[in-house]
């Protein structure tokens, strides 16, 4: 844990990372605080607020209880260490509930954004072989749709009964009859715990596999912005859902690991006002807030006269604020937000911390302690101060990934020597504070979301009017950027309005509401290399020239 120190430069001097040989997950973030010598069990850990806006409250005993339980029920329907158990739910109890147990067992989460479409799901579930999924209603309506394209999926879980078919079990009926006691796995720190899927910019998702450890790695990157997590009184909440890995290990676990509760509750539709709301009422004291969500809650007027809100941190990460963000924001809510940078396979390595160093607009912070963050070149080497090159992580680093899951290529392209090579382009200065300059790759950065553009064209191209596609971002003032797509119509087609929402609506409900193209473009052809890869970079190039001439 950090400690506050009088600089950035003696905290880093003094940081050294404590990793045991044996660790897991769901016992550090839950059973520890179970027992009698840690608060008798029934300190805080979760506050459930409900759409209606019902309240449920969970204490550390509740949790390992109920953990205990679907652990039990997972290893009744046959699940064993390095079994893979697919988590499709927003945020909640269960969801909480489902990823302690599946830790605890041995076995290998896979969170799902429960809002991902079915094309989405398949890929993702077949490429995991997932054994058992735990879902809701909708979830399961869209696993019915795909399930016979999922030889290894053996059972569904689900929250709200088994559905109209009776397809599935039920979760509450399961866990009643289940067991408190469960024997957690002794497992080790670099056992592998979870998979995180991210996009890339060619072909379809890769799943980041991360070991257990991958927590303890995070914590640095949490406390630091987190204005030196934990500290009496505080409660955690963020809108970012926990099937990313910013709700999951930025908020949730390190949250736990450090017995901090946790508030639950995942707008439908993001609104500022609620937001705002919802901060003063519970006291909230910690939020990692996307700058979409802090771009949106700017348009409410007056929120520091309006709302009592008790915040003492904020952490923001996806893309730098800028000055009159960063100005506007500490108007707001009466506190600092300390930007941080990571991504899906080396997370939370960089950051700002202002109760110890000054914030510098437009910089992401500088390296976390524990992490050896530089620029690198082509070759692997580092970079003058204030040359622009990839950002790059070194390894060994107990918050990097283990590997690409079943894709030894991919993982191997991601390194440099005992460079992770993150694809993003920054600069590093005197001080060493790292400024983002922008990506030698074309993922798009859309409300927070990475959207790797090949998952989006190869669903455009199976559209009946669609012969060839791309996908890019272009900037956008509240998402930082939003999805094009430029689209070549099969020969007899044309293109109007009504096939621009037909278009959208296609990819909307087969991918996700995030990754829909906001903006379709038709034209004859693609720019294109001469081994027929598309050349994104002139696509973003004619747009920009489009809003300029415009």
């Amino acid at each position: 844990m950090l400690t506050k120190a009088a600089s950035y430069e003696e905290l880093a001097a003094r940081f050294r990372w404590r990793i045991p040989e044996h660790y897991n997950i769901g016992v550090d973030a839950c059973d520890k605080w179970a027992q009698d010598s840690n608060g008798g069990g029934d300190r805080l850990a979760l506050i459930h607020l409900h759409d209606d806006g019902r309240e449920t409250r969970y204490s550390f005993k509740d949790l390992k209880r109920l953990s205990n339980r679907c652990a039990n029920v997972l290893e009744t329907q046959g699940v064993e260490e390095g079994d893979r158990v697919a988590i499709l739910l927003a945020q909640g109890p269960e969801t909480a509930i489902a990823h302690l147990a599946t830790y605890k067992l041995g076995a290998i989460a896979v969170p799902l954004f429960a809002l991902f479409g079915e094309e989405a799901l398949q890929y993702r579930l077949a490429n995991s072989g997932a054994k058992v999924v735990i879902t809701d209603q909708a979830g399961l309506a869209k696993l019915e749709a795909i399930r016979n394209e999922l030889p290894a999926l053996e059972t569904i879980i689900s929250i709200d009964g088994p559905g109209e078919g009776g397809e599935a079990l039920d979760w509450h009926r399961l866990l009643e009859r289940a067991s408190d006691g469960f024997l957690p796995v002794d497992t080790l720190a670099n056992d592998p715990a979870l998979i995180i899927y991210t996009s890339g910019t060619t072909g379809p998702p890769k799943g980041a596999l991360h070991a257990h450890r991958v927590l303890l790695g995070h914590l640095p990157g949490v406390e630091l912005p987190q204005n030196f997590l934990p500290q009496p009184g505080d409660l955690f909440w963020t809108p970012a859902d926990w099937a990313w890995i910013g709700g999951l290990l930025d908020v949730l676990l390190p949250a736990w690991h450090h017995g901090v509760p946790v508030l639950a509750h995942r707008f439908a539709k993001f609104d500022p006002e609620k937001a705002f709301k919802l901060l003063a009422d519970f006291g909230v004291r910690n939020s990692f807030l996307p700058p979409t969500a802090l771009k949106i809650m700017r348009s409410v007027e007056n929120p520091a006269g309006r709302w009592n809100m008790k915040l003492r941190s904020i952490g923001s990460g996806g893309e730098t604020l800028g000055a009159e963000m960063l100005e506007w924001s500490k108007e707001a809510f009466g506190v600092t937000v300390n930007e941080f940078y990571g991504q899906t396979e080396c997370n939370l390595v960089v950051s700002n911390c202002a109760e110890i160093m000054p914030v510098k607009p437009g910089s992401m912070g500088r390296p976390v302690p524990g992490h050896r963050v530089a620029i690198i070149d082509d070759a692997g080497n580092e970079v003058p101060t204030g040359e622009a090159g990839t950002i790059a992580v070194q390894r060994p680093d107990p918050v990097m990934f283990l590997e690409y899951w079943q894709n030894p290529e991919a993982t191997a392209a991601k390194f440099r020597g005992d460079w992770l090579m993150t694809g993003d382009m920054g600069a590093m200065d005197e001080d060493g504070y790292l400024r983002f300059v922008g990506r030698d790759d074309d993922v798009i950065t859309s409300g927070g979301y990475r959207i790797g553009p090949g998952e989006i064209e190869d669903c455009l191209l199976k559209h009946p009017a669609v012969a060839l596609a791309a996908a890019v971002g272009v900037p956008d003032p509240v998402r930082t950027e939003r999805v094009k797509a430029f689209i070549v119509l099969k020969e007899g087609r044309s293109g109007d309005d009504a096939l621009v929402r037909e278009i959208q609506d296609f990819v909307k409900t087969r991918l996700a509401a995030h990754e829909y193209p906001r903006e379709v473009a038709f034209v004859d052809s693609l720019p294109m290399t001469a081994t027929g890869k598309i050349i994104r970079k002139a696509l973003r190039e004619e747009s920009g020239r489009e809003t300029s001439s415009g």
